[in-house]
């Protein structure tokens, strides 16, 4: 992987490099969202129905280390039934990596879900080594919240009908878990999008081509224009190009 500026290729790029690319601001007193997203030539989000469809090397390196810097990963509920999340892992290196950095050892898997709509014997709840939070509203059945917090979820209830941007940031900054890495889907990133929650965008371009009738990164009602600042551009010698995109503002 290399850094590309201007159509220069430079020094090729370590994963120390990489972690500092991607660091993020230090001493942040609230929440930072970044989305990771990958896509197609063409813009579809998935092939055969997944996101891992499009993975390359260069884009499962990247996840593997933008979840070792975030102190929690935001997804919505779909993406976790479609993807078959389970819990993140975080090998020895990266542990004390993180411990130095004063983090957890792994971050937790934060799931948007207005219903509650998530299996209790899901890879989720099996297959992870720190309890997933699980942010729905009241109005959500109490026998599936039930059934959630019985299998080990922490189950927040943080709104009404709904499951308001304001409040999820204010629920995981209330943990102490600021540095945010959502995961999508395109509904959750477009909701923020729209509430004025991201703060950036790592964007990888697979070196394909889909067709079909995959959606965009995000979706929602209405447009949302967000001017954002290419922070840097990396290309891989297979085609691949990451881009992290950064919004200017106050903090």
């Amino acid at each position: 992987m290399h850094h590309l500026d201007n159509g220069t290729y430079f020094t090729p790029l370590d994963d120390d490099a990489l972690r500092d690319l991607y660091r993020g601001p230090a001493d942040l007193e609230t929440p930072w969202v970044r989305s990771n997203f990958v896509a197609s030539i063409d813009g579809a989000v998935s092939a055969n129905g997944t996101s891992g469809g499009l993975g390359t090397p260069a884009d499962r390196r990247l996840f593997t280390i933008l979840r070792e810097l975030a102190d929690v990963v935001l997804v919505g509920a779909g993406t976790v039934r479609a993807e078959n999340y389970g819990g993140a892992r975080t090998g020895d290196d990266a542990r004390t990596r993180r411990r130095g950095r004063g983090q957890s050892d792994t971050p937790p898997i934060a799931v948007v879900t207005a219903g509650a709509n998530l299996d209790p014997g899901s890879r989720l709840l099996t297959d992870t080594v720190v309890a997933p939070l699980i942010l729905t509203c009241a109005a959500a059945p109490a026998a599936r919240k039930d059934a959630l917090a019985a299998a080990g979820a922490r189950v927040f209830e943080i709104g009404d009908d709904a499951v308001p941007s304001r409040a999820i940031l204010d629920t995981l900054g209330g943990l102490g878990l600021h540095r945010v890495l959502c995961e999508g889907g395109p509904a959750l990133f477009g909701q923020l999008l729209g509430d004025d929650a991201v703060d950036e965008l790592c964007l990888t371009t697979a070196p394909m081509l889909v067709a079909g009738a995959a959606g965009r990164i995000a979706t929602s009602p209405r447009a949302v224009a967000t001017p954002m600042r290419r922070a840097h551009l990396l290309g891989d010698d297979d085609g691949t190009v990451l881009t992290r995109w950064v919004r200017e503002r106050p903090r």
